[in-house]
């Protein structure tokens, strides 16, 4: 599994950094020949070059190269805190709200699990492995070249029950032989009360049923759409909100979860070296219920801070707000 734009910033760093050591032994080439009254000569303080086509040419690599090893010591600074310290991300999508909004630009600390090698992502030296209710940026499984921004619910091991009627979870926790699970974690529902978050439907000319998030007041009204449910979740006393829309859920959902051989439809074990995530907006987000579970080698680090969020308007590519109230620590 190969990052393409690591892979990218290492080649463009690596020859940047060539242009870098050229000219820094130059340099030092210079100032031994300039030392012994071989290699350059002066005439009133000035250095004496041929005004041709030819040094003409010269001076324009020159400073074409001049620029490039420039440019070396912030591009090796990026590549080094984009690698293994901090990488910034943006959210695309309600999958994750309450807790994370569409145009929340994030900030993923990358060494907290380990470091790994940028390009091919295999890990050099092990740190640790995530926790349940950590906020996990990775690979897609299904296709690596995309992102995806998820709450680890079940660790290896475990056994992770959903039930689409009631929107609650229930977790045995890897037991240590893989076969019997009796004590179940704790998980506690509290605060359920109407968010401020409304779900409208609307389909184009051709019948495609699309859907957009609408932040308003629980006092207000919506006719054209239906409010979420907001509830305090705990797992284990690890607390965040999540969202769902009014019991019953749509039970056809069902029929779209990921298929086991041997476990029920709702009921996931999670395997050795995996894990299994969920989006704080139940209803409304692909995650391990529909396309199976994340292996370890695919996470990319835990979502920490929001720096900026860009608030835009419908169908425009221009920002209309910055909502600096959003900035802070993820929880």
């Amino acid at each position: 599994m190969m990052s393409t734009f690591s892979l990218i910033l290492a080649i463009i760093t690596g020859v940047s950094g060539i242009f870098w050591g050229v000219k820094k032994l130059r340099i030092i080439m210079c100032n031994h020949y300039r030392h012994k009254k071989i290699f350059f000569q002066k005439s009133n303080n000035i250095y004496q070059q041929p005004n041709n086509t030819y040094s003409l040419i010269i001076s324009y690599f020159s400073e074409i190269s001049e620029f490039i090893s420039s440019i070396f010591p912030v591009l090796l600074l990026v590549f080094i805190i984009r690698s293994f310290v901090f990488e910034p991300f943006r959210i695309p999508s309600g999958s994750m709200m309450p807790t994370l909004l569409i145009g929340d630009f994030i900030l993923v600390k990358k060494f907290i699990y380990g470091i790994k090698n940028p390009i091919t992502q295999t890990t050099l030296i092990n740190v640790g492995h995530p926790k349940r209710g950590d906020i996990i940026v990775f690979k897609y499984p299904k296709n690596p070249a995309l992102n995806y921004i998820k709450r680890v619910i079940g660790e290896p091991g475990d056994k992770v029950i959903y039930n689409i009627i009631t929107k609650q979870l229930t977790i045995y926790p890897n037991s240590g032989n893989g076969t019997t699970y009796i004590q179940q974690l704790p998980i506690a529902y509290d605060n359920i009360i109407p968010s401020n978050f409304v779900q409208v439907f609307n389909s184009d000319t051709n019948g495609k049923v699309e859907s957009t998030f609408l932040q308003i007041r629980p006092n207000q009204t919506c006719s054209h759409g239906i409010r979420l449910i907001r509830t305090t979740e705990s797992l284990n006393g690890v607390a965040h909100n999540i969202l769902t829309m009014i019991p019953p859920g749509d039970q056809n959902l069902i029929k779209m979860y990921d298929q086991h051989t041997k476990n029920l439809v709702s009921e996931w074990v999670v395997p050795t070296d995996e894990y299994f995530v969920m989006g704080d907006n139940r209803d409304n987000s692909s995650d391990s219920r529909y396309w199976g579970f994340v292996p370890e080698r695919n996470i990319i680090g835990k979502a920490t801070i929001i720096w900026m969020n860009i608030k835009k308007q419908k169908d425009t590519t221009w920002p209309i707000a910055i909502q600096l109230d959003r900035i802070g620590n993820i929880e």
